[in-house]
């Protein structure tokens, strides 16, 4: 099969090679997807860099993405083959070989079936994004006419935490960075947007609650974000993070927490429990089966173009997930 893979860590234009490797077999309890589409996240380029030691010789990356189960292992139902799927977990919890290639052989756990009005690249953008998106905002429990704010929400996880939390019944209120940004967490269902770089965040939480501030937030730097975030949340609520690249090792006021009785939770989903996991494909499945639901593309490359696809995830500013083509 024709692939794309890395044998050291660094620069995506000098470690990212594209050749032949051999096709996969599935495994028991494993199917085999061709793959029409892989999904580039930040942690992908993050892990080919060298921010996570190398754990395999040779690693083909991404972890994301869909296509069609063309085969399956023992104890696999056969009425697998031929359905379109998308998939996470690729490139982790012990597999090198990951989706930016033809095939990928992995646990059938790891996928879902993909609707046939859903494109292959847009599948390719709710492994990662969607799945951390949905640990973050139900983590603490039903989100049902609670209020909830998401940081970042025009941001590949932020805007579909906003759309999820919409669709199970919360009020959402989302930062973003301009106009346009706005606009993207407005049409996903947000209810307000604060401009974190023109307002004050938690002023405008606080009159936007009537003082009483969110339930629940959703964010996406709390090494940078603390001190507003703690000054957004209610007694009693709640926090999930899923990045703090502003601060790793922020200093928390922790008796300020004690006395607001807080619950804060970080969220990777390559560690998340297993039954977490499955809810999240369970409720993912229902909502992309919605109408009105938003699955941001934001390029495509071909796979021998991955090198390129990883710079334009590291340059920033991209509105969705960056797709690689994996049958051109």
């Amino acid at each position: 099969m024709r692939a794309v893979w890395y044998d050291r860590q660094g620069p995506a234009a000098d470690v990212i090679i594209t050749g032949e490797l051999p096709t996969p077999e599935p495994g028991i309890g494993e199917v085999r997807v061709k793959l029409e589409a892989s999904g580039v996240n930040p942690s992908d380029t993050y892990r080919r860099r060298g921010a996570v030691p190398k754990e395999y010789d040779r690693v083909i990356p991404n972890s994301d993405a869909a296509g069609i189960v063309d085969k399956v292992g023992f104890g696999v139902s056969s009425a697998w083959v031929g359905k379109r799927v998308w998939l996470y977990n690729g490139q982790r919890n012990g597999r090198w070989m990951g989706t930016a290639a033809e095939y990928i052989a992995l646990n059938a756990d790891l996928v879902t079936e993909l609707p046939a009005h859903v494109s292959f690249a847009e599948g390719a953008t709710l492994g990662i994004p969607c799945m951390t998106a949905h640990g973050c905002v139900f983590v603490a429990g039903s989100v049902q006419g609670k209020t909830i704010l998401v940081t970042g929400g025009a941001g590949a996880v932020g805007h579909y935490a906003v759309q999820l939390a919409t669709w199970a019944g919360a009020r959402v209120i989302a930062t973003a960075s301009s106009d346009e940004k706005a606009q993207r967490s407005r049409d996903g269902g947000a209810a307000h947007v604060i401009n974190y770089r023109t307002e004050n965040v938690a002023a405008r939480v606080m009159e936007i609650t009537g003082g009483i501030g969110v339930d629940h937030v959703v964010d996406v730097d709390l090494g940078g974000n603390l001190d507003s975030v703690l000054d957004s949340v209610r007694d009693s609520g709640s926090i999930a993070y899923y990045a703090t690249n502003g601060a790793l090792n922020r200093e928390v006021p922790l008796r300020r927490v004690m006395q607001k009785n807080l619950a804060i939770h970080g969220f990777t989903l390559p560690t998340s429990r297993p039954a977490q996991r499955k809810r999240a494909q369970t409720d993912i499945a229902a909502w992309v089966a919605t109408p009105g639901r938003i699955l941001s593309v934001a390029g495509t490359f071909p796979l021998y173009e991955t090198a390129n696809a990883h710079l334009s995830v590291e340059q920033g500013g991209k509105i969705g997930t960056v797709i690689v083509e994996c049958a051109r």
